[in-house]
């Protein structure tokens, strides 16, 4: 067992407060420690975002010792606390007796020994402990070293981690890419081996991990590292299918398919700081999954039709990964629209203006720029509607109808299929500058829609 001092000067009010809930438990006669990522992030000098604390005392004590008190796992021994606005895990130390379902433990032994509690845990950098009040480090499984190697490593044997909790396998290729770790030998081969059984996971938790992995940084590292482990293509097929998918030199010099969409995810994390949607990563994810079955070659590689093809492909992907409804039609609008930004050279006024009207255009516009980014690296398009943002007011872009239905019903036009092309008619020659004003408008459709011919 390790013990070295680590530095906490400057504390956030989170840490203060996750100091004095350590105090309160110690006070009133038990033991308390910070225990896991927190404690990793202490040792690597990043701030924590969260507190976890282990105890020996037992939920129902800690319940008494804190006005507030939240039972999340009981079964578990997982009390959260809430204090001064934060809230805080604080869990038992236990022993996990069998894990038949490859998620929880089939029964729950508390235990007096911290050391007990740490060696059920998953890595060795997630299983060190820290007493806040003295700054001391205390290390039963070698997670400092690990650390400092740059290894992910399983606490104990491997196979029996990845047995009782699959989605592991997971969590090991997210550090890893995260932190820019190798994963220990051991580790990765029962990770190869045990690939299938990522299936045995809700497709709830699969998707969390996914989306931690492709938000985080270095999330094209960590796409190639679930193909390379064998876990796409469990998880993700219809991505795995893009691994040796040609494409058109000219245009993508950057290689096949895969590693694309590989920058592309990159490219997203370094243009935006990290601070996109897990909508916008997704379907930066998916955004050429239909190249694989649209591939022909003719005059050069081809892939016709690929996106309407890959946004169909991504609704069931995203379904299957309990995705809501409003973010795949997000995802789905991401696919079918990120090859029109070619054609805003050539689009009329109107059809321009529609085109920046898109709900999230912004990140329709942040997935062209690393699509271009990560292949041929010309911005012509969105340089020019960035310039086209910058001339036009919202107003300019989505414009109050001159003209309602209302209006057309005072004019004498019975309402039926007719005040939809009429209104759409209108709306077009709104968006070119053509009329601007309600007698301008009247005077326009007068002349497409005579009078005669909207009513009965």
């Amino acid at each position: 067992m390790e013990r070295k001092d680590i530095v906490t000067s400057d504390k956030s009010e989170l840490r203060l407060n996750a100091d004095n809930i350590v105090r309160k438990i110690r006070s009133n006669g038990h033991e308390a420690f910070f225990v896991g990522g927190c404690v990793r992030d202490l040792l690597m000098t990043t701030e924590p975002k969260e507190y976890d604390i282990t105890t020996n005392a037992k939920p129902e004590e800690i319940s008494k010792i804190f006005k507030k008190t939240i039972p999340i796992g009981e079964n578990f021994g997982v009390v959260l606390v809430l204090y001064n606005g934060f809230q805080f895990e604080v869990a038992t130390y236990r022993k996990d007796l069998g894990y038949s379902d490859g998620r929880h433990p089939d029964e729950v032994e508390y235990t007096k020994s911290v050391q007990e509690d740490v060696l059920r845990r998953d890595f060795t950098i997630n299983g060190m402990l820290l007493d806040p009040m003295q700054g001391r480090l205390i290390d039963y499984v070698g997670g400092k070293d690990d650390i400092e190697r740059g290894i992910i490593r399983t606490i104990g044997e491997p196979h029996n981690r990845f047995e009782e909790d699959k989605l592991r396998m997971l969590r090991a290729v997210r550090f890893s890419a995260r932190f820019k770790f190798k994963i220990d030998r051991g580790t990765s081969d029962a990770i190869v081996k045990s690939c299938s059984k990522i299936n045995d996971v809700s497709p709830e938790r699969i998707r969390d991990e996914i989306i931690k992995i492709i938000t985080q940084d270095n999330p094209g590292p960590g796409v190639t590292l679930l193909s390379k482990l064998g876990l796409l293509k469990e998880v993700l097929p219809d991505v795995e299918a893009m691994q040796g998918v040609k494409q058109p030199e000219e245009f993508h010099p950057e290689g096949d398919v895969f590693l694309h969409t590989c920058l592309v995810l990159d490219k997203l994390f370094e243009n935006t700081n990290g601070n996109y949607s897990q909508e916008l990563a997704m379907g930066a994810l998916l955004h050429d999954v239909g190249k694989p079955p649209t591939f022909t070659v003719s005059d050069r590689i081809r892939f016709n039709a690929h996106d309407r093809v890959g946004a169909d492909m991504s609704r069931y992907i995203c379904r299957g990964l309990r995705l809501s409804n409003k973010q795949i039609d997000r995802i789905y609008s991401l696919i079918k629209e990120h090859l029109r930004f070619k054609d805003v050279f050539k689009m009329k006024k109107s059809t321009l203006k529609r085109f920046l009207a898109t709900p999230y255009f912004h990140e329709h516009l942040e997935l062209h720029r690393a699509d271009c980014l990560a292949s041929h690296g010309m911005l012509d398009a969105y340089n020019l509607v960035l310039e086209k943002l910058g001339e036009l007011e919202e107003e300019d872009i989505k414009p109050v109808p001159i003209v309602t239905g209302k209006d057309l019903i005072s004019l004498g036009y019975t309402p039926g299929p007719v005040f939809s092309d009429i209104l759409d008619y209108l709306n077009e020659a709104q968006l070119e500058g053509i009329i601007s004003n309600k007698g301008e408008a009247i005077d326009y459709i007068s002349r497409k829609f005579p009078l005669n011919q909207g009513k009965d």
